[in-house]
């Protein structure tokens, strides 16, 4: 069923070729099963904006196609999941929280792999059951002395281009971000 077990600390490779990696919450999307299914749910702006504000789904959207590594961290009210260190000296931004629902367990991969099901290539993580803020980072792991190779590519143990952050949602914390873009454009 699953391409790869569930991750706490070992960031994984997801690829999009539809231009957005997304972390959704696979129950509310059970009834995808076929192109046809996706297409109803998924295929205009609007309905992902959507989803988006029922906190079934939330974009790690930088705007291109490509494989990026990903780590998803969780916490709880108690234990709090942050940053390290080494991930605080190359965030390059954060995205502000948005919501998410958790009924368990939360799949991330390219927005054309949102089902019900984790397919190949698709992250599973445990995610408790619940209302959830979700915080992305972008990390410029190339920043980090010897975390490539000769060609580019990042050697382990490299940092992640996402580390995603899920805490439980504050008592008085009512304001989430909707937008599909998942950071502020500079600038602007």
């Amino acid at each position: 069923m699953t391409a790869q077990q569930p991750l706490d600390e070992v960031p994984a490779t997801v690829a999009t070729d539809a231009g957005m990696l997304v972390l959704w919450d696979p129950q509310r999307f059970e009834a995808i099963v076929d192109d046809e299914t996706w297409e109803d749910e998924l295929l205009e702006v609007e309905d992902i904006a959507g989803h988006i504000q029922a906190g079934s789904l939330v974009p790690l959207n930088v705007g291109g196609d490509g494989a990026f590594g990903v780590l998803v961290r969780t916490g709880t009210a108690t234990a709090p999941a942050t940053l390290t260190a080494r991930e605080t000296t190359h965030q390059l931004v954060a995205s502000q929280p948005y919501l998410f629902v958790s009924r368990g367990r939360a799949l991330v991969g390219g927005i054309e792999d949102v089902s019900g099901d984790a397919s190949d290539g698709v992250i599973e993580h445990p995610v408790p059951e619940g209302r959830c803020a979700v915080v992305v980072h972008l990390i410029d792991w190339q920043a980090e002395a010897g975390s490539q190779d000769e060609t580019g590519r990042p050697v382990p143990p490299a940092l992640p281009d996402f580390v995603v952050l899920i805490n439980p949602t504050q008592p008085d914390q009512r304001t989430f971000r909707t937008s599909v873009h998942t950071f502020e454009a500079p600038n602007g």
